[in-house]
C-alpha cells in the first residue's frame, strides 16, 4: 500500500512539473529559468514588506518565506526534482491567493526579474496571459 501511495505521489509531481514546463513562455531562457527561484524569493520578500497590501496577505507571505527557508519540507529537498517541486506547488498556491487579494499590479510592481520570468510567475499565480511587458 505504501508503495502505491508513493508511486501515486511521484506520478502527481511528475505531471505538475510537466505542466509547469509546458506553460512556460517560449522566450524563457535556461538562465532565466534557473534564476526563477531566487527571483521568487525576492518577490515574496518584497510583497511581504509592502505596507499597501492587506495584513493577512503579508502574513501569508511571511509564512511562505518561513516554509521556503525551513529545513522541514513536505518532500525533503534531498529527493531529486521532487524536493523542489513541492516548493513550486506551495509558492503557486500562495501566489494565487495573494494575487486574488492584492491584484496583479502588486505582483508586477514587486517582480525583480525579467519579463519572461514574470510571465511564468503570472501563470503560476493564475493570471490570464497578458504577454510579456
Amino acid at each position: 500500500m505504501l508503495v502505491g501511495v508513493v508511486g501515486g505521489l511521484l506520478l502527481l509531481w511528475g505531471v505538475l512539473l510537466l505542466l509547469l514546463w509546458r506553460t512556460r513562455p517560449p522566450d524563457l531562457t535556461v538562465r532565466e529559468a534557473l534564476r526563477l527561484l531566487p527571483d521568487l524569493v525576492r518577490l515574496v520578500r518584497r510583497l511581504a514588506a509592502d505596507r499597501e497590501l492587506p495584513r493577512g496577505v503579508r502574513v501569508r507571505l511571511w509564512l511562505l518565506l518561513g516554509y521556503l527557508l525551513s529545513p522541514v519540507d513536505l518532500v525533503p529537498d534531498v529527493v531529486p526534482v521532487l524536493g523542489y517541486a513541492d516548493d513550486v506547488v506551495v509558492v503557486a498556491l500562495v501566489l494565487r491567493s495573494v494575487v486574488r487579494a492584492a491584484g496583479a499590479p502588486a505582483l508586477q510592481r514587486a517582480w525583480p526579474g525579467g519579463p519572461a520570468g514574470l510571465a511564468v510567475v503570472s501563470r503560476l499565480a493564475g493570471l490570464p496571459d497578458q504577454g510579456t511587458t
